[in-house]
């Protein structure tokens, strides 16, 4: 599960916001400092990071799960679910960083400043499958949405290997594997500019649809992955243009309200255990677990960037109301 849904405000800010949808709630606000050594739960090799990042996860093993963040040049990277897609490699190649999936979102954010560096050297990262690997790492299947500064934003699919950057100026994903099939039924709800249609979206162009919704039909409630990417979509293409960055976390958060998956244990096994969002231009990092109406804030300030040890923020994950009398 899952839904990324990107809104850049007319200030140029970039918010990148999320749904997690899972089984259990394990995750909380976090920092990693630069020079952060950590051991691949493949291989057991080490890697050490040049940037500090915040974000969301928690401590694993000798490493640290991130599912999503923003790192000090203002690259800002989410995982989500991407179901039956991945193709993971089962044989290492020499001289290749091999990766479990899920450290995928945490190496990127550690050593990349943007998505054109990222695309210099995707081609030296595998990520693996468990056949070999020296930890039970399982064969999770993940894909991952970038933005960066300069806006660009794109999707990183392991369909294949080397893996390749897949330009998403719509700036929506969920978990189907197939993109080019949901951007074909969305096409039912939205009219598409002349430029998304011919690929040549300029960066930082905030809407790819015409804005004219008459005729069309409204997208059901459903919460599959097609669902809620139609959902997203639409809504975020018809809504206001977020002036700054307060204003931008605001809209994200109603837009996120149309694709919140509810606890409903007895339909499905998971929900929305928490929702967040990242400013590449102020590093700063919005959380919201499933049981708190408000949201808790990190920034990554210039101080933070001479602490040498990782810091977690265990979050209350309760109902918390201001009483009035």
């Amino acid at each position: 599960m899952c839904t990324s849904i990107l809104q850049i405000a007319k200030d140029g800010s970039h918010i990148l916001a999320r749904t997690m949808d899972w089984h259990v709630m394990k995750s909380m606000p976090l920092f990693v400092p630069r020079g952060y050594r950590w051991l691949s739960l493949f291989d057991n090799q080490p890697h050490v990071g040049r940037y500090a990042l915040i974000g969301g996860g928690g401590p694993h093993d000798h490493e640290i799960d991130v599912s999503d963040g923003v790192n000090e040049k203002g690259l800002s990277v989410q995982k989500l679910t991407f179901a039956n897609g991945s193709q993971l490699v089962d044989t290492p190649t020499a001289g290749h960083v091999h990766l479990a999936p899920f450290e995928f979102s945490f190496y990127l954010l550690s050593n990349f400043a943007s998505v054109a560096e990222i695309e210099a050297h995707l081609e030296e990262i595998q990520l693996m499958s468990g056949r070999l690997a020296a930890n039970p790492i399982g064969d999770s299947e993940l894909h991952f949405a970038v933005v960066d500064r300069t806006g660009r934003t794109v999707v990183i699919e392991p369909t294949h290997f080397p893996m390749r950057v897949r330009e998403n100026p719509l700036g929506v994903v969920t978990n189907s594997k197939d993109f080019t099939q949901q951007l074909q039924r969305l096409g039912q709800y939205v009219t598409y500019t002349d430029d998304f249609v011919a690929g040549t979206v300029p960066l930082n162009t905030p809407l790819v649809t015409t804005g004219r919704f008459s005729g069309k039909p409204v997208p059901s409630g459903s919460f599959t992955p097609g669902g809620r990417f139609v959902r997203a979509a639409y809504y975020k293409e018809r809504a206001d243009l977020p002036a700054n960055e307060n204003e931008g976390i605001i809209s994200a958060w109603h837009l996120l309200n149309s694709v919140t998956v509810p606890k409903s244990h007895h339909y499905r096994p998971t929900y929305s255990v928490y929702r967040a969002a990242t400013c590449s231009e102020s590093l700063t990092y919005y959380f919201q677990p499933y049981n708190r109406l408000d949201l808790v804030r990190l920034h990554l300030t210039s101080e933070m960037l001479t602490w040498s040890q990782p810091k977690f923020y265990p979050i209350r994950n309760a109902l918390h109301v201001t009483a009035l009398n």
